[in-house]
């Protein structure tokens, strides 16, 4: 089974909310799939994970920023492919904080396009308490390593 090394995006705004897209799957093997996930995607070749996330940020989100760190947390998982195939999900975190702005669209592949169905900023208590399917499921946990906590009310 091939590794697939992505960079995911733990992007927080000032009120200490998240941004989550939602993804639907409608066709292919991944049908009847709904989670909300983090940006973030493949390294590409002759990336390291940093450029990676830089360029999913901005391709994904239409922000920049200037430094992107460290990652913050890792995981690693099989996982299946929109085309069905399987590989083994090497994933690093890193987070941004940013000022909420508006979204752009216009570094969105037609895959995207298709299974990005909406975004949203989500608070750490919702994200504790939510029924829905949320990857990583421990968002607020990796948040809280750190040292991001709910901001207060």
């Amino acid at each position: 089974m091939r590794t697939r090394p992505s960079s995911r995006l733990l992007i927080v705004d000032a009120a200490h909310r998240v941004l989550l897209f939602r993804f639907v799957h409608r066709r292919g093997p991944l049908a009847g799939r709904d989670f909300w996930a983090t940006p973030g995607g493949a390294v590409d070749e002759g990336e390291d994970f940093e450029a990676a996330a830089r360029r999913e940020l901005r391709e994904e989100t239409g922000f920049t920023v200037d430094d992107i760190g460290a990652p913050i947390a890792q995981r690693a998982f099989e996982m299946q492919m929109p085309d069905g195939s399987y590989v083994r999900a090497d994933e690093r975190f890193f987070l941004m904080r940013v000022e909420e702005q508006p979204l752009s669209k216009d570094g969105w592949t037609e895959l995207e396009r298709d299974v990005m169905t909406e975004h949203r900023w989500w608070t750490l208590d919702e994200l504790r308490s939510t029924g829905e399917a949320v990857f990583p499921d421990d968002i607020p946990a990796i948040l809280a390593d750190a040292g991001i906590t709910p901001a207060a009310r």
